[in-house]
C-alpha cells in the first residue's frame, strides 16, 4: 500500500497561468520524488499600474512517499 503526501506551493509567471503551472510542476519535480498529481487550488493576477505583472497559481502537489 502506498502512502502519499500533499504539499502546497505557489508559482508565478509573467507570461500566463499555463506557464506558471508548468514552472511550478518543474520545480516540484526537482525537490520532490514521485510526484503523482497537481490540483490548482487558486489563481490570481498581480497588477502594476493597471497592467498584468504576474500570473500566480496556488497548487496542491501530491507525491508518494518512499517505502
Amino acid at each position: 500500500m502506498a502512502v502519499a503526501r500533499v504539499t502546497e506551493i505557489i508559482a508565478g509567471s509573467s507570461k500566463s497561468f499555463k506557464d506558471a503551472i508548468e514552472e511550478g510542476i518543474e520545480r516540484a519535480n526537482k525537490t520532490l520524488k514521485n510526484v503523482e498529481g497537481v490540483w490548482i487550488k487558486d489563481q490570481s493576477i498581480i497588477l502594476d499600474k493597471g497592467k498584468i505583472k504576474e500570473y500566480r497559481v496556488v497548487m496542491k502537489v501530491t507525491f508518494v512517499l518512499d517505502a
